[in-house]
Protein backbone atom coordinates (compact mmCIF):
# COMPACT_ATOMS: atom_id res chain seq x y z
CA UNK A 1 0.00 0.00 0.00
CA UNK A 2 1.55 3.08 -0.90
CA UNK A 3 0.77 6.55 -2.58
CA UNK A 4 2.83 9.10 -4.64
CA UNK A 5 2.86 12.29 -4.58
CA UNK A 6 4.52 15.09 -6.60
CA UNK A 7 5.24 19.26 -6.96
CA UNK A 8 5.80 21.68 -8.76
CA UNK A 9 10.08 21.35 -8.70
CA UNK A 10 9.42 17.73 -10.72
CA UNK A 11 10.34 15.61 -7.26
CA UNK A 12 8.02 12.52 -7.29
CA UNK A 13 7.54 10.96 -3.60
CA UNK A 14 6.89 7.45 -2.62
CA UNK A 15 5.19 6.81 0.39
CA UNK A 16 4.34 3.65 2.81
CA UNK A 17 1.04 4.20 4.16
CA UNK A 18 1.14 0.12 6.28
CA UNK A 19 3.17 2.03 9.46
CA UNK A 20 1.56 4.59 11.58
CA UNK A 21 4.56 6.52 10.38
CA UNK A 22 4.43 6.86 6.85
CA UNK A 23 8.07 6.13 5.50
CA UNK A 24 9.53 7.88 2.59
CA UNK A 25 10.23 4.66 0.36
CA UNK A 26 11.53 6.80 -2.84
CA UNK A 27 12.00 9.52 -3.95
CA UNK A 28 12.71 10.70 -7.78
CA UNK A 29 13.18 13.56 -10.22
CA UNK A 30 11.89 11.82 -13.57
CA UNK A 31 12.51 15.79 -15.36
CA UNK A 32 13.23 19.25 -14.10
CA UNK A 33 9.90 21.38 -13.93
CA UNK A 34 6.60 21.18 -12.55
CA UNK A 35 4.32 17.20 -12.66
CA UNK A 36 0.83 17.87 -13.81
CA UNK A 37 -0.71 14.68 -13.76
CA UNK A 38 0.76 10.71 -13.15
CA UNK A 39 -0.72 7.27 -13.52
CA UNK A 40 0.03 3.80 -12.29
CA UNK A 41 -0.42 0.84 -14.03
CA UNK A 42 -2.78 -1.59 -12.43
CA UNK A 43 -0.21 -3.98 -10.91
CA UNK A 44 1.62 -0.94 -9.11
CA UNK A 45 5.02 -1.75 -10.66
CA UNK A 46 5.43 1.46 -13.08
CA UNK A 47 4.35 4.94 -13.23
CA UNK A 48 3.67 7.44 -15.75
CA UNK A 49 4.41 11.53 -15.25
CA UNK A 50 4.45 14.21 -17.36
CA UNK A 51 4.48 17.87 -17.01
CA UNK A 52 6.39 21.50 -17.72
CA UNK A 53 9.60 19.51 -18.44
CA UNK A 54 12.79 21.45 -20.22
CA UNK A 55 14.54 18.52 -21.81
CA UNK A 56 11.15 16.19 -21.88
CA UNK A 57 7.58 16.49 -20.70
CA UNK A 58 7.26 12.75 -19.57
CA UNK A 59 8.76 10.10 -18.49
CA UNK A 60 7.70 6.08 -17.46
CA UNK A 61 9.73 4.17 -15.28
CA UNK A 62 9.74 1.08 -13.01
CA UNK A 63 8.60 2.04 -9.44
CA UNK A 64 11.57 0.40 -7.81
CA UNK A 65 14.42 1.30 -9.44
CA UNK A 66 13.14 4.57 -11.06
CA UNK A 67 14.55 2.77 -14.92
CA UNK A 68 12.98 3.79 -17.67
CA UNK A 69 10.38 1.13 -19.28
CA UNK A 70 9.23 3.52 -22.39
CA UNK A 71 9.37 6.81 -23.44
CA UNK A 72 6.88 9.93 -23.86
CA UNK A 73 7.22 11.52 -27.22
CA UNK A 74 4.92 13.15 -29.69
CA UNK A 75 4.27 16.76 -28.05
CA UNK A 76 6.25 19.54 -28.58
CA UNK A 77 4.62 21.51 -25.27
CA UNK A 78 3.71 21.03 -22.07
CA UNK A 79 1.29 18.02 -21.14
CA UNK A 80 -1.50 18.33 -18.75
CA UNK A 81 -2.76 14.69 -18.61
CA UNK A 82 -1.67 11.17 -18.53
CA UNK A 83 -3.83 7.88 -18.12
CA UNK A 84 -2.66 4.29 -18.39
CA UNK A 85 -5.48 1.84 -19.11
CA UNK A 86 -5.76 -0.73 -16.16
CA UNK A 87 -6.20 -4.09 -17.56
CA UNK A 88 -4.07 -5.70 -20.23
CA UNK A 89 -2.59 -5.04 -23.01
CA UNK A 90 -1.54 -1.62 -21.38
CA UNK A 91 -1.84 1.01 -23.26
CA UNK A 92 -1.09 4.88 -22.31
CA UNK A 93 -2.49 8.15 -23.27
CA UNK A 94 -1.45 12.09 -22.66
CA UNK A 95 -3.03 15.09 -23.65
CA UNK A 96 -1.07 18.48 -24.40
CA UNK A 97 -1.12 22.18 -24.85
CA UNK A 98 -0.52 21.32 -28.35
CA UNK A 99 -4.40 20.92 -28.35
CA UNK A 100 -3.63 16.67 -29.41
CA UNK A 101 -3.47 14.02 -27.64
CA UNK A 102 -1.27 10.78 -27.91
CA UNK A 103 -1.35 7.15 -27.72
CA UNK A 104 1.01 4.39 -26.84
CA UNK A 105 1.36 0.97 -26.40
CA UNK A 106 3.68 -1.31 -24.71
CA UNK A 107 5.51 -2.07 -22.16
CA UNK A 108 8.00 -0.69 -22.96
CA UNK A 109 5.66 1.96 -23.89
CA UNK A 110 6.47 3.25 -27.30
CA UNK A 111 4.21 6.24 -29.04
CA UNK A 112 2.21 4.64 -31.38
CA UNK A 113 -0.11 7.84 -32.67
CA UNK A 114 -1.50 11.34 -32.54
CA UNK A 115 -4.88 12.23 -31.60
CA UNK A 116 -5.98 15.50 -34.08
CA UNK A 117 -9.60 16.15 -33.05
CA UNK A 118 -9.15 19.04 -30.39
CA UNK A 119 -8.98 22.74 -31.62
CA UNK A 120 -7.65 24.08 -28.04
CA UNK A 121 -5.60 22.62 -25.50
CA UNK A 122 -6.49 18.62 -23.92
CA UNK A 123 -6.69 19.27 -20.04
CA UNK A 124 -7.54 15.89 -19.32
CA UNK A 125 -7.07 12.18 -20.71
CA UNK A 126 -9.02 9.19 -18.60
CA UNK A 127 -8.89 5.54 -19.28
CA UNK A 128 -12.35 3.73 -17.87
CA UNK A 129 -11.59 1.30 -14.97
CA UNK A 130 -12.68 -1.57 -17.71
CA UNK A 131 -10.46 -0.59 -20.28
CA UNK A 132 -12.68 -0.56 -22.92
CA UNK A 133 -12.62 3.23 -23.29
CA UNK A 134 -10.76 6.10 -22.89
CA UNK A 135 -11.94 9.96 -23.13
CA UNK A 136 -10.13 13.23 -23.23
CA UNK A 137 -11.67 16.43 -22.17
CA UNK A 138 -10.15 19.91 -23.89
CA UNK A 139 -10.36 23.55 -23.91
CA UNK A 140 -12.63 24.09 -26.67
CA UNK A 141 -15.70 22.45 -25.14
CA UNK A 142 -15.55 19.06 -26.43
CA UNK A 143 -15.17 15.31 -24.76
CA UNK A 144 -14.08 12.07 -27.56
CA UNK A 145 -14.55 8.90 -26.69
CA UNK A 146 -11.72 6.28 -28.70
CA UNK A 147 -11.58 2.76 -28.31
CA UNK A 148 -9.25 1.96 -25.37
CA UNK A 149 -7.18 -1.08 -27.01
CA UNK A 150 -6.49 0.27 -30.56
CA UNK A 151 -7.61 4.43 -30.17
CA UNK A 152 -9.95 4.48 -32.63
CA UNK A 153 -12.37 7.25 -32.33
CA UNK A 154 -16.14 6.48 -31.10
CA UNK A 155 -18.23 9.28 -30.83
CA UNK A 156 -18.14 12.91 -29.85
CA UNK A 157 -20.24 13.11 -26.11
CA UNK A 158 -23.13 15.05 -26.65
CA UNK A 159 -22.35 15.32 -30.64
CA UNK A 160 -20.51 18.38 -30.70
CA UNK A 161 -19.84 20.30 -27.72
CA UNK A 162 -20.26 19.24 -24.50
CA UNK A 163 -19.65 22.37 -22.63
CA UNK A 164 -20.08 25.89 -23.09
CA UNK A 165 -17.00 26.59 -21.29
CA UNK A 166 -13.42 25.25 -21.40
CA UNK A 167 -13.49 21.12 -19.76
CA UNK A 168 -11.00 21.12 -17.38
CA UNK A 169 -11.41 17.56 -15.93
CA UNK A 170 -13.06 14.22 -16.53
CA UNK A 171 -14.08 10.90 -14.12
CA UNK A 172 -15.26 7.42 -15.02
CA UNK A 173 -18.06 5.82 -13.06
CA UNK A 174 -16.76 2.63 -11.31
CA UNK A 175 -18.82 0.83 -14.07
CA UNK A 176 -17.34 2.30 -16.70
CA UNK A 177 -20.86 3.25 -18.34
CA UNK A 178 -20.49 7.13 -16.96
CA UNK A 179 -18.63 9.74 -17.28
CA UNK A 180 -18.71 13.18 -15.05
CA UNK A 181 -16.81 15.98 -16.58
CA UNK A 182 -15.81 19.91 -14.94
CA UNK A 183 -15.87 22.91 -16.73
CA UNK A 184 -15.56 26.60 -16.80
CA UNK A 185 -19.04 27.50 -18.13
CA UNK A 186 -19.80 26.41 -13.77
CA UNK A 187 -21.79 23.12 -14.32
CA UNK A 188 -20.56 19.45 -14.09
CA UNK A 189 -22.43 17.36 -16.36
CA UNK A 190 -22.78 13.37 -16.08
CA UNK A 191 -23.18 11.79 -19.19
CA UNK A 192 -24.25 8.33 -20.61
CA UNK A 193 -21.20 7.32 -22.85
CA UNK A 194 -22.78 4.14 -24.32
CA UNK A 195 -26.00 6.28 -25.66
CA UNK A 196 -24.31 8.94 -25.90
CA UNK A 197 -27.13 11.24 -23.61
CA UNK A 198 -26.80 13.91 -21.16
CA UNK A 199 -28.15 12.56 -17.57
CA UNK A 200 -27.15 15.42 -15.50
CA UNK A 201 -26.48 18.91 -15.26
CA UNK A 202 -25.25 20.45 -12.13
CA UNK A 203 -24.99 24.40 -12.49
CA UNK A 204 -22.88 25.28 -9.44
CA UNK A 205 -23.57 29.00 -9.24
CA UNK A 206 -22.81 32.06 -11.93
CA UNK A 207 -19.96 33.70 -9.84
CA UNK A 208 -16.41 33.56 -11.83
CA UNK A 209 -15.49 31.87 -8.51
CA UNK A 210 -17.77 28.80 -9.29
CA UNK A 211 -15.95 27.40 -12.19
CA UNK A 212 -15.20 23.41 -12.15
CA UNK A 213 -11.36 23.02 -12.27
CA UNK A 214 -11.73 18.82 -11.59
CA UNK A 215 -14.21 16.45 -10.38
CA UNK A 216 -13.88 12.76 -8.67
CA UNK A 217 -16.11 9.84 -8.78
CA UNK A 218 -15.71 7.37 -6.16
CA UNK A 219 -17.80 4.58 -5.64
CA UNK A 220 -20.96 6.55 -4.64
CA UNK A 221 -19.51 9.97 -4.14
CA UNK A 222 -19.38 12.31 -6.99
CA UNK A 223 -17.28 15.22 -5.70
CA UNK A 224 -16.31 18.62 -7.56
CA UNK A 225 -13.65 20.97 -6.88
CA UNK A 226 -14.52 24.78 -7.70
CA UNK A 227 -11.87 27.84 -8.58
CA UNK A 228 -12.40 28.82 -4.92
CA UNK A 229 -11.06 26.24 -3.45
CA UNK A 230 -14.70 24.88 -2.05
CA UNK A 231 -15.24 21.50 -2.55
CA UNK A 232 -19.17 20.09 -3.94
CA UNK A 233 -20.37 16.57 -3.29
CA UNK A 234 -22.63 16.45 -5.98
CA UNK A 235 -26.24 15.02 -5.85
CA UNK A 236 -27.62 13.11 -8.58
CA UNK A 237 -31.07 13.50 -7.11
CA UNK A 238 -31.04 17.26 -6.58
CA UNK A 239 -28.61 18.85 -9.35
CA UNK A 240 -29.07 22.42 -7.93
CA UNK A 241 -27.85 21.50 -4.73
CA UNK A 242 -24.58 19.39 -3.31
CA UNK A 243 -24.88 16.97 -0.51
CA UNK A 244 -22.58 19.41 0.91
CA UNK A 245 -19.75 21.86 0.42
CA UNK A 246 -16.45 21.70 1.81
CA UNK A 247 -14.99 25.41 2.43
CA UNK A 248 -12.04 27.15 3.68
CA UNK A 249 -9.57 29.36 2.72
CA UNK A 250 -7.50 29.04 -0.40
CA UNK A 251 -4.86 31.89 0.99
CA UNK A 252 -2.63 32.70 3.21
CA UNK A 253 -4.51 33.38 6.62
CA UNK A 254 -3.20 36.70 8.71
CA UNK A 255 -5.62 37.16 11.22
CA UNK A 256 -7.89 35.20 13.25
CA UNK A 257 -10.06 35.84 16.20
CA UNK A 258 -12.65 33.91 18.74
CA UNK A 259 -16.02 34.86 20.22
CA UNK A 260 -18.87 33.00 21.56
CA UNK A 261 -22.20 33.40 19.84
CA UNK A 262 -25.32 31.57 21.30
CA UNK A 263 -23.62 29.14 23.37
CA UNK A 264 -21.11 28.10 20.88
CA UNK A 265 -17.30 29.31 19.96
CA UNK A 266 -16.66 29.93 16.97
CA UNK A 267 -13.45 31.09 14.83
CA UNK A 268 -12.93 34.08 12.81
CA UNK A 269 -10.45 34.41 10.21
CA UNK A 270 -9.72 36.56 7.52
CA UNK A 271 -7.14 36.12 4.31
CA UNK A 272 -5.08 37.22 1.85
CA UNK A 273 -8.17 36.10 -0.95
CA UNK A 274 -10.62 39.16 1.02
CA UNK A 275 -12.73 36.18 2.68
CA UNK A 276 -13.57 36.20 6.16
CA UNK A 277 -15.07 32.74 7.44
CA UNK A 278 -16.44 31.52 10.34
CA UNK A 279 -15.73 28.17 12.15
CA UNK A 280 -17.42 25.83 14.72
CA UNK A 281 -14.79 25.18 16.90
CA UNK A 282 -16.24 22.04 17.96
CA UNK A 283 -17.17 20.75 14.37
CA UNK A 284 -14.80 22.53 11.79
CA UNK A 285 -17.97 22.80 9.97
CA UNK A 286 -17.39 26.99 8.51
CA UNK A 287 -18.94 29.30 5.71
CA UNK A 288 -18.09 32.89 4.23
CA UNK A 289 -20.11 35.79 5.33
CA UNK A 290 -22.49 36.34 2.56
CA UNK A 291 -22.45 39.57 0.78
CA UNK A 292 -20.22 41.58 -0.54
CA UNK A 293 -17.12 41.96 1.33
CA UNK A 294 -13.04 43.08 1.26
CA UNK A 295 -11.82 43.44 -1.96
CA UNK A 296 -8.24 42.96 -0.84
CA UNK A 297 -6.46 41.16 1.94
CA UNK A 298 -8.56 41.19 5.28
CA UNK A 299 -5.25 42.11 7.96
CA UNK A 300 -6.93 42.82 10.74
CA UNK A 301 -10.25 41.56 12.93
CA UNK A 302 -11.67 41.44 16.37
CA UNK A 303 -15.42 41.18 18.17
CA UNK A 304 -16.70 44.30 19.68
CA UNK A 305 -19.42 44.24 22.66
CA UNK A 306 -22.00 45.00 20.35
CA UNK A 307 -21.19 41.28 18.94
CA UNK A 308 -20.03 43.11 15.58
CA UNK A 309 -16.80 41.59 13.58
CA UNK A 310 -14.83 44.79 12.85
CA UNK A 311 -12.08 44.14 10.13
CA UNK A 312 -9.85 46.52 8.30
CA UNK A 313 -8.55 45.72 4.79
CA UNK A 314 -5.96 46.97 2.39
CA UNK A 315 -8.83 47.52 0.11
CA UNK A 316 -8.67 51.19 3.06
CA UNK A 317 -11.94 50.08 4.52
CA UNK A 318 -12.76 49.08 8.55
CA UNK A 319 -16.00 47.04 8.44
CA UNK A 320 -18.43 46.34 11.33
CA UNK A 321 -20.21 43.14 10.44
CA UNK A 322 -23.25 41.85 12.56
CA UNK A 323 -22.41 38.33 13.75
CA UNK A 324 -25.66 37.28 14.16
CA UNK A 325 -26.68 38.00 11.19
CA UNK A 326 -22.97 37.33 8.92
CA UNK A 327 -23.86 39.54 6.02
CA UNK A 328 -21.84 42.22 4.46
CA UNK A 329 -23.71 45.16 4.38
CA UNK A 330 -22.55 48.06 2.70
CA UNK A 331 -23.27 51.35 4.91
CA UNK A 332 -21.44 49.18 7.40
CA UNK A 333 -17.90 49.92 5.84
CA UNK A 334 -15.86 53.18 6.89
CA UNK A 335 -13.20 54.44 4.44
CA UNK A 336 -9.90 55.38 5.95
CA UNK A 337 -8.05 58.10 4.26
CA UNK A 338 -4.48 55.85 4.79
CA UNK A 339 -4.74 51.74 4.31
CA UNK A 340 -5.20 50.35 7.75
CA UNK A 341 -3.09 47.81 9.10
CA UNK A 342 -3.88 46.92 12.94
CA UNK A 343 -7.15 47.98 15.27
CA UNK A 344 -8.31 47.13 18.83
CA UNK A 345 -12.00 47.55 20.21
CA UNK A 346 -12.52 48.59 23.46
CA UNK A 347 -15.76 49.70 25.47
CA UNK A 348 -18.02 52.03 24.95
CA UNK A 349 -18.08 51.44 21.24
CA UNK A 350 -14.95 52.37 21.02
CA UNK A 351 -12.14 51.02 18.21
CA UNK A 352 -8.62 52.27 17.39
CA UNK A 353 -7.26 51.90 13.85
CA UNK A 354 -3.82 52.23 13.17
CA UNK A 355 -2.99 53.24 9.87
CA UNK A 356 0.09 53.93 7.71
CA UNK A 357 1.51 56.82 9.62
CA UNK A 358 -1.95 57.79 11.27
CA UNK A 359 -3.72 56.55 14.59
CA UNK A 360 -8.01 56.87 14.29
CA UNK A 361 -10.03 56.95 16.56
CA UNK A 362 -13.49 55.60 15.64
CA UNK A 363 -16.61 55.69 17.84
CA UNK A 364 -20.15 53.96 16.93
CA UNK A 365 -18.34 53.08 13.16
CA UNK A 366 -17.43 56.55 12.78
CA UNK A 367 -14.29 58.62 12.58
CA UNK A 368 -14.16 61.01 15.27
CA UNK A 369 -10.43 61.43 16.19
CA UNK A 370 -6.97 61.29 13.87
CA UNK A 371 -3.28 62.05 14.97
CA UNK A 372 -0.55 62.27 11.73
CA UNK A 373 2.76 63.21 12.20
CA UNK A 374 3.82 60.71 14.76
CA UNK A 375 7.12 60.62 14.07
CA UNK A 376 7.41 56.80 14.27
CA UNK A 377 5.13 53.56 12.08
CA UNK A 378 2.68 52.05 14.25
CA UNK A 379 2.63 48.33 14.08
CA UNK A 380 0.34 47.13 16.37
CA UNK A 381 -2.64 48.69 19.04
CA UNK A 382 -4.71 46.97 21.73
CA UNK A 383 -6.93 48.97 24.03
CA UNK A 384 -7.15 47.93 27.75
CA UNK A 385 -10.44 46.15 29.03
CA UNK A 386 -11.62 48.91 31.10
CA UNK A 387 -11.17 51.12 28.38
CA UNK A 388 -9.64 54.82 28.70
CA UNK A 389 -5.98 53.33 27.43
CA UNK A 390 -4.73 52.75 24.04
CA UNK A 391 -1.17 51.05 23.50
CA UNK A 392 0.30 51.39 20.36
CA UNK A 393 3.84 49.46 19.40
CA UNK A 394 6.21 51.36 16.95
CA UNK A 395 8.61 50.20 14.74
CA UNK A 396 10.91 52.35 16.51
CA UNK A 397 10.48 49.67 19.50
CA UNK A 398 8.53 51.77 21.51
CA UNK A 399 5.14 51.58 23.38
CA UNK A 400 3.00 54.74 23.64
CA UNK A 401 0.54 54.82 25.56
CA UNK A 402 -3.04 57.48 25.02
CA UNK A 403 -5.82 58.31 26.54
CA UNK A 404 -9.04 58.10 25.39
CA UNK A 405 -11.14 61.20 26.53
CA UNK A 406 -14.86 61.34 24.96
CA UNK A 407 -14.20 61.52 20.80
CA UNK A 408 -10.41 62.87 21.35
CA UNK A 409 -6.98 60.82 21.60
CA UNK A 410 -4.40 62.14 23.66
CA UNK A 411 -1.00 61.47 23.91
CA UNK A 412 0.33 60.37 27.38
CA UNK A 413 3.86 60.98 26.96
CA UNK A 414 4.32 58.01 28.26
CA UNK A 415 6.34 55.13 26.46
CA UNK A 416 8.00 51.83 27.29
CA UNK A 417 10.85 50.49 25.96
CA UNK A 418 10.26 46.79 24.13
CA UNK A 419 13.73 44.80 22.85
CA UNK A 420 12.72 45.25 19.58
CA UNK A 421 10.41 47.30 17.00
CA UNK A 422 6.94 45.97 18.23
CA UNK A 423 5.09 42.94 16.33
CA UNK A 424 1.92 42.90 18.20
CA UNK A 425 0.98 43.59 22.05
CA UNK A 426 -2.20 42.22 24.00
CA UNK A 427 -3.70 43.27 27.69
CA UNK A 428 -4.47 40.22 29.87
CA UNK A 429 -7.94 40.10 30.50
CA UNK A 430 -7.95 41.29 33.62
CA UNK A 431 -5.68 44.32 32.25
CA UNK A 432 -3.12 43.68 35.12
CA UNK A 433 -0.70 42.94 32.36
CA UNK A 434 0.49 44.29 28.83
CA UNK A 435 2.48 41.98 26.77
CA UNK A 436 4.48 43.11 23.93
CA UNK A 437 6.82 41.05 21.26
CA UNK A 438 9.22 42.48 18.88
CA UNK A 439 11.07 41.55 15.63
CA UNK A 440 14.26 40.64 18.66
CA UNK A 441 12.57 37.23 19.87
CA UNK A 442 11.61 38.75 23.15
CA UNK A 443 8.02 38.82 24.56
CA UNK A 444 8.59 41.83 27.06
CA UNK A 445 5.02 42.12 29.86
CA UNK A 446 4.74 44.97 32.05
CA UNK A 447 2.63 45.29 34.91
CA UNK A 448 -0.08 47.80 34.77
CA UNK A 449 -0.74 48.60 38.55
CA UNK A 450 2.74 49.08 38.90
CA UNK A 451 2.80 51.96 36.79
CA UNK A 452 3.76 49.60 33.42
CA UNK A 453 6.67 48.76 35.04
CA UNK A 454 8.63 45.77 33.00
CA UNK A 455 7.30 42.57 35.23
CA UNK A 456 9.29 39.86 33.38
CA UNK A 457 11.18 39.09 30.07
CA UNK A 458 10.73 35.62 27.92
CA UNK A 459 13.04 34.74 25.99
CA UNK A 460 13.15 31.24 23.52
CA UNK A 461 12.17 32.20 19.98
CA UNK A 462 14.55 31.73 17.43
CA UNK A 463 13.10 34.22 14.96
CA UNK A 464 11.08 37.64 14.87
CA UNK A 465 7.86 37.06 16.97
CA UNK A 466 4.74 38.13 15.26
CA UNK A 467 1.59 37.71 17.45
CA UNK A 468 0.47 37.36 21.04
CA UNK A 469 -2.65 35.62 22.76
CA UNK A 470 -3.62 36.07 26.39
CA UNK A 471 -5.36 32.95 27.76
CA UNK A 472 -8.37 33.82 29.85
CA UNK A 473 -7.18 32.31 32.89
CA UNK A 474 -4.53 35.50 32.78
CA UNK A 475 -1.40 33.48 34.37
CA UNK A 476 -0.57 32.36 30.91
CA UNK A 477 -0.21 33.36 27.41
CA UNK A 478 1.00 32.41 23.86
CA UNK A 479 3.36 33.95 21.02
CA UNK A 480 4.08 33.00 17.61
CA UNK A 481 7.14 33.41 15.39
CA UNK A 482 8.91 32.91 12.27
CA UNK A 483 10.72 29.86 13.58
CA UNK A 484 7.58 27.71 12.94
CA UNK A 485 7.35 28.03 16.88
CA UNK A 486 4.62 28.20 19.37
CA UNK A 487 5.22 29.34 23.53
CA UNK A 488 2.71 29.14 25.99
CA UNK A 489 4.32 31.10 28.86
CA UNK A 490 3.45 31.51 32.69
CA UNK A 491 3.59 35.46 33.63
CA UNK A 492 5.15 34.43 36.68
CA UNK A 493 7.70 32.08 35.77
CA UNK A 494 9.49 32.67 32.48
CA UNK A 495 11.69 29.08 32.82
CA UNK A 496 7.92 27.22 32.93
CA UNK A 497 6.47 26.99 29.24
CA UNK A 498 5.08 24.64 26.73
CA UNK A 499 6.45 24.21 23.62
CA UNK A 500 4.46 23.43 20.10
CA UNK A 501 7.27 22.98 17.62
CA UNK A 502 6.47 23.16 13.79
CA UNK A 503 3.35 24.29 14.59
CA UNK A 504 2.28 25.05 10.79
CA UNK A 505 4.87 23.23 8.86
CA UNK A 506 4.88 25.20 5.69
CA UNK A 507 4.79 28.67 6.92
CA UNK A 508 5.19 30.71 10.18
CA UNK A 509 2.34 31.34 12.49
CA UNK A 510 0.29 34.52 11.45
CA UNK A 511 -2.52 34.25 14.68
CA UNK A 512 -3.46 33.02 17.91
CA UNK A 513 -6.52 32.71 19.93
CA UNK A 514 -7.57 31.39 23.19
CA UNK A 515 -11.35 29.44 22.91
CA UNK A 516 -10.86 28.41 26.92
CA UNK A 517 -7.95 28.03 29.15
CA UNK A 518 -6.85 24.92 27.57
CA UNK A 519 -7.34 25.07 23.76
CA UNK A 520 -5.66 27.81 21.63
CA UNK A 521 -6.13 28.32 18.00
CA UNK A 522 -3.57 29.22 15.12
CA UNK A 523 -3.65 29.84 11.87
CA UNK A 524 -1.03 30.32 9.43
CA UNK A 525 -0.20 31.76 5.51
CA UNK A 526 -0.56 27.89 4.88
CA UNK A 527 -4.21 28.78 5.03
CA UNK A 528 -5.26 26.22 7.53
CA UNK A 529 -6.74 26.94 11.17
CA UNK A 530 -5.56 24.17 14.00
CA UNK A 531 -6.94 23.90 17.31
CA UNK A 532 -4.40 22.86 20.42
CA UNK A 533 -5.45 21.31 23.64
CA UNK A 534 -3.09 22.71 26.31
CA UNK A 535 -1.75 21.29 29.31
CA UNK A 536 -0.05 22.60 32.30
CA UNK A 537 1.93 19.39 34.22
Amino acid sequence: FYFIMADVSGKLRIWDTTQKEHLLKYEYQPFAGKIKDLAWTEDSKRIAVVGEGREKFGAVFLWDSGSSVGEITGHNKVINSVDIKQTRPYRLATGSDDNCAAFFEGPPFKFKFTISDHTRFVNCVRFSPDGNRFATASADGQIFVYDGKTGEKVCALGGGKAHDGGIYAISWSPDSSQLLSASGDKTAKIWDVGANSLVNTFNMGSNVLDQQLGCLWQKDHLLSISLSGYINYLDKNNPNKPLRVIKGHSKSIQCLTVHKNGGKSYIYSGSNDDYAHYWDSETGENDGFSGKGHTNQVSRMAVDEMDQLVTCSMDDTVRYTNLSKRDYSGQDAVKMDVQPKCLAVGPGGYTVVLCIGQIVLMKDKKKCFAIDDLGYEPEAVAIHPGGGTAAVGGADGNVRLYSIQGTSLKNDDKSLEAKGPVTDLAYSHDGAFLAVCDANKVVTVFSVTDGYAEHNVFYGHHAKIVCIAWSPDNEHFASGGMDMMVYVWTVSDPETRVKIPDAHRLHHVSGLAWLDEHTLVTTSHDASVKEWSISYN
